[in-house]
C-alpha cells in the first residue's frame, strides 16, 4: 500500500509510484463543465463512475496540466483566506480541494499499472518532473502552511474532537517531513531534487517493464518435460497470442517463471528463465538500471541532509510503527540466523534426492524450487501439482466472498457486462452490500490476467475511498493479478502461494471497503503497518469452511480429500527457510542502502558484498534484486520500507493466534467484530499501536513469529 502525505500527495505518490496500493480520498465538489473526459465529474449509479471506457490518451496531458492548474489555484485560495485559520477554513478546506486532478489520477494509474504503452511512457516521462514540481509547490506554499502549523499549535493548547486532531497531526507532520520550513534556498533544492527523483523512479520503472516485455523464452514440443498440463496450455496460447504457433512461451513474469523452475526438468532451461527473470534491469543496455540506483540514492540523502537527518531511513521512520531503522532492523535481524540455518536444512534435504536420482549436480539457485518440490514429495508426500487441480480461481473468488460475508457482513452480487464503464474486456465488477440491511457499500472490480502493458505482480486500489464528512461515500474498489490467462473453456489453476496471494490482496480491498473515516487524510496508511490486514486474510484460506467447500476438483467437483488437506497442514512450515530468507535479503538491502553514505556507491558491488556480509545463501537470490526492486527505487512507498511485510507479519501471526484461541476460531463473532472495528475500519484515524492494543489487549509478540514459520522460539 501506499503512503501518502496529504491530499494531493496521496493521489501523486499512489499513481507514480510502481510499488503502490492506492487509496484516493476525493470529494466531489459543484461540477465543472469540462470537454475533458478525464476531467469531468464521475456521473451514473453508485455514486458516480469512472469513464473507462471513453478513457483516451490524447486527453490526459491537458487533464493533468488543467487538473494542477485547478488545484493550485484551490490552494491559493485557501493560503490567502483573510479570516484567521482554523480547522475548518484551512484543514477541511484541504480535503475538499483536488477533485478534478483526482479524477485524473485514477486515470493516470490504469495507464501506468494495467494498460501501459509506450505512447503513454512518453507521457508520463514528460509529466512526472512537472507533477513533482507541482506537488513541491503545495509542500512549500510559505502561507500555506503558517495557517497549518497555526491549526496544529493552537490543537496542542485545545485539543480537538479524536479524528479532526489525527487530520491536523498527521498533516502538519507531512508538510515538516516534506521541507515546509526550510529556508528559500533549501527549499529550492529540494524540489529540484524531488523533479529529478521522479523522472529517475519512471526511468527505473520503465526498464524493469521493458525487460519484461522483451524476454520471452520459446519452447518446442519435446522441451515440455515436467510441466503440468495446465502451464502447457497457457503457455501454448501465450506463445499464440505472440505470433509463434505451435511453440510455448515463458514469459518473464514471476507468474510464468516460478511454476517453470519448479515443475520443468530441462535444468539448462531452468538456468536460462533463471538468469533473465533475475537479471530485469541488469543487462548493461539502454534498460539497466543500476546507475538509476546510485543517482536515486544520492539524491535521497542529499534531501534529507537538507532537514538535518543522517540517512534516509532517519527520515521515513520516524512516523511509522518501527521509529527508528535501528528498530527495524533488529527485529529483521532476530529472524535472520533462524531463516538461513533452515535454507541449510532445505538444501541438504534436497542435496540428498538429487544425490538419491543420481542427478550428479549440486544445487544451484535455478535448482531451488525444483528439488524444493521433490523434498516436499518425498517428505509430507505432497505433491503441488495435485494440490493446484483444486485450487480453482473462480472457487477461490467465491471462498473470498463467504469469508467477506462471515468476517464483515458483506455480499457481492457480479454485475452484468456494460453495466459498470471497464478499461478492458477481462475486468470484471460486483456490487458489494451489508448482508443485513442491503445498503450499498461500493463496487469491487477484479482485473485477473496478465497482458502485455500491465505490470507484473498482484495490488490493490481504489477509484474512490469512503469517508463521510460531505456525505457518505460508496467505494470503489479493484484487486489486479497476471494469472496467466488459460486456453478458451480452460479454468484458472494456481498454486497453493498464489492463491495466499488473491486472499492477500482481497484483505486490502476489505480494508477499503470497511472504512468508515469522516475525513479521506485518514484514508491514508502507515507502511510497516498497512500490510497486516491483507496478510492477515490469507488465513482464511486453510480454514476447513473455505477447504471444505470450496476446494473441489476442476474436472470432477470432487471435494479435496482430507487425506490431502492433512498433507496441506503438515507441511505448513515447509521452504519457509527459502521464503523467509529471500525475502529478508531484500528487506535488509533496502535499509543498508539508505543508511549507507551514497558516495562513490557501485549498487552492484554493494549487493554482492552486502549479501556476503549477511552470509547470504549462495543456492538463492533476493526476492527483488536492486536492479529490479521497483518497490523501493520505482518510487518512495517503500524506500526504507519493504521490512514492514516482516513487521506487519508479527502483527499477523500474533492475531492469528488471538483467533485460534478464540472459542470460535477463525470464524469468532466477537473477535471478528473486534477485527473490524479496530484493525479495518479506522483506517489510520488512529495511532497503529494503540487500535492493536485495543484489538489484542497488548502489543504484539514476535515469538508468534518464530512459532508461526517453524523456527527455534529463543529468548528474545
Amino acid at each position: 500500500m501506499t503512503y501518502k502525505t496529504m491530499k494531493i500527495s496521496k493521489a501523486l505518490f499512489a499513481f507514480i509510484a510502481l510499488a503502490a496500493i492506492s487509496c484516493q480520498g476525493t470529494k466531489e465538489t459543484a461540477p465543472q463543465v469540462s470537454d475533458n473526459v478525464l476531467l469531468q465529474p464521475w456521473t451514473g449509479p453508485y455514486g458516480g463512475l469512472p469513464a473507462f471506457d471513453r478513457m483516451s490518451l490524447t486527453d490526459l496531458k491537458p487533464a493533468l496540466e488543467q487538473g494542477m492548474e485547478a488545484n493550485l489555484a484551490e490552494i491559493e485560495a485557501i493560503a490567502n483566506n483573510p479570516e484567521a485559520p482554523t480547522f475548518e477554513n484551512t484543514i477541511v478546506a484541504m480535503e475538499r480541494s483536488g477533485n478534478d486532478l483526482g479524477r485524473v489520477y485514477s486515470y493516470y494509474g490504469i495507464w501506468s499499472s494495467n494498460v501501459s504503452s509506450p505512447e503513454f511512457r512518453e507521457i508520463q516521462t514528460e509529466m512526472a518532473p512537472r507533477l513533482s514540481e507541482f506537488n513541491s509547490k503545495i509542500t512549500q506554499n510559505e502561507k500555506l502552511f503558517a495557517r497549518i502549523k497555526a491549526v496544529y499549535e493552537a490543537s496542542r493548547q485545545n485539543p480537538l474532537p479524536a479524528d479532526q486532531q489525527r487530520v491536523v497531526d498527521l498533516t502538519y507532520t507531512s508538510f515538516a517531513m516534506n521541507g515546509a520550513e526550510l529556508d528559500e534556498a533549501s527549499k529550492a533544492r529540494y524540489s529540484a531534487i524531488n523533479k529529478e527523483l521522479s523522472s529517475l523512479h519512471t526511468s527505473f520503472s520503465n526498464n524493469i517493464l521493458a525487460d519484461e516485455e522483451g524476454y520471452v523464452t520459446y519452447l518446442s514440443a519435446d522441451q515440455l518435460s515436467g510441466l503440468p498440463e495446465s502451464f502447457v496450455k497457457a503457455a501454448a496460447k501465450a506463445a499464440t497470442d505472440r505470433g509463434k504457433e505451435g511453440m510455448y512461451a515463458v514469459t518473464n513474469t514471476r507468474s510464468s517463471m516460478d511454476p517453470f523452475l519448479t515443475y520443468s526438468d530441462e535444468r539448462g532451461l531452468r538456468e536460462k528463465v533463471w538468469n533473465i527473470y533475475y537479471s530485469r534491469g541488469d543487462n548493461g543496455d539502454e534498460h539497466d538500471n543500476n546507475k538509476l540506483i546510485a543517482e536515486i540514492l544520492k539524491l535521497r540523502d542529499e534531501r534529507v541532509g537538507l532537514l538535518g537527518f543522517d540517512n534516509y531511513a532517519q527520515w521515513r521512520l520516524q512516523d511509522r510503527m518501527a521509529k527508528t531503522p535501528e528498530n527495524a532492523m533488529a527485529m529483521m535481524e532476530a529472524v535472520w540466523p533462524a531463516a538461513i540455518a533452515r535454507v541449510a536444512e532445505e538444501v541438504a534435504d534436497m542435496q540428498a534426492v538429487a544425490d538419491a536420482n543420481g542427478d550428479k549436480i549440486k544445487i544451484e539457485p535455478w535448482d531451488y524450487r525444483y528439488y524444493a518440490e521433490k523434498v516436499r514429495k518425498k517428505k509430507y508426500d505432497l505433491d503441488s501439482d495435485e494440490v493446484k487441480q483444486y485450487l480453482q480461481l473462480d472457487k477461490l473468488r467465491e471462498a473470498m466472498f463467504f469469508v467477506a460475508g462471515e468476517l464483515f457482513n458483506f455480499q457481492f452480487t457480479p454485475l452484468d457486462s456494460g453495466v459498470v464503464p471497464v478499461f478492458h474486456a477481462d475486468v470484471k465488477v460486483w456490487e458489494v452490500a451489508d448482508k443485513t440491511s442491503g445498503e450499498l457499500i461500493g463496487l469491487w472490480y477484479l482485473d485477473p490476467f496478465a497482458r502485455q502493458g500491465k505490470r507484473s505482480g498482484a495490488w490493490a486500489t481504489t477509484y474512490r475511498s469512503y469517508d463521510s464528512f460531505d456525505g457518505e461515500k460508496t467505494v470503489l474498489a479493484s484487486n489486479n493479478s497476471n494469472f496467466i490467462k488459460p486456453a478458451p473453456g480452460e479454468p484458472v489453476l494456481v498454486s497453493w502461494d498464489d492463491a495466499e496471494t488473491f486472499f492477500h490482496e482481497f484483505g486490502h480491498a476489505l480494508h477499503f471497503l470497511s472504512s468508515n473515516v469522516k475525513y479521506p487524510t485518514l484514508n491514508s496508511g502507515v507502511r510497516d503497518y498497512t500490510e497486516f490486514q491483507s496478510q492477515l486474510l490469507e488465513r482464511w484460506l486453510a480454514t476447513d469452511e473455505v477447504i471444505n467447500n470450496y476446494l473441489v476438483h476442476y474436472k470432477t467437483g470432487a471435494p479435496i480429500p482430507q487425506e490431502l488437506v492433512a498433507k496441506i497442514k503438515k507441511a505448513a512450515t515447509f521452504n519457509q527457510g527459502f521464503g523467509t530468507t529471500e525475502y529478508l535479503a531484500s528487506a535488509l538491502m533496502d535499509m543498508y542502502y539508505h543508511t549507507t553514505d551514497p558516495t562513490n556507491l557501485d549498487p552492484d558491488t554493494f549487493e554482492r558484498e552486502t549479501l556476503e556480509k549477511l552470509k547470504m545463501p549462495k543456492e538463492l537470490v533476493m526476492r527483488h534484486r536492486s536492479p529490479h526492486f521497483g518497490h523501493v527505487f520505482s518510487g518512495e512507498g517503500y524506500a526504507t520500507a519493504y521490512y514492514g511485510y516482516m513487521w506487519a507479519d508479527v502483527l499477523t501471526a500474533d492475531a492469528g493466534e488471538a483467533f485460534q484461541e478464540a472459542p470460535g476460531g477463525f470464524y469468532d463473532k466477537d473477535l471478528a467484530d473486534k477485527l473490524v472495528k479496530y484493525l479495518f475500519a479506522p483506517r489510520n484515524s488512529m495511532d497503529p499501536a494503540e487500535a492493536y492494543r485495543l484489538f489484542r489487549g497488548r502489543d504484539a509478540d514476535i515469538k508468534a513469529l518464530m512459532r508461526d514459520r517453524g523456527f527455534p522460539v529463543t529468548d528474545m
